[in-house]
């Protein structure tokens, strides 16, 4: 499976201090099927908690995935 991520999203992760590691653990768990919301598509919504924090306070992203294929990280 290949992980891309656009380049807005690489300076959002960056700021907020996500590692590529948090962002293939995000992905491992879609494979797994834990989405918070199906946009269409392709299309997921996935919320990951800050460090520290619960989910509610912390992150979302839109992703466009096909499982065992390729995942994009568009929106954070």
């Amino acid at each position: 499976m290949r992980i891309y991520k656009l380049r807005s999203f690489g300076k959002f992760a960056r700021k907020a201090k996500i590692s590529d590691a948090a962002l293939r653990a995000a992905v491992a768990e879609l494979d797994q099927g834990k989405i918070d919301a199906r946009l269409g598509g392709f299309l997921v919504k996935k919320r990951w908690a800050r460090p520290g924090q619960g989910k509610s306070g912390g992150f979302r992203f839109v992703i466009a995935h096909n499982k065992g294929v390729r995942t994009v990280f568009l929106l954070g």
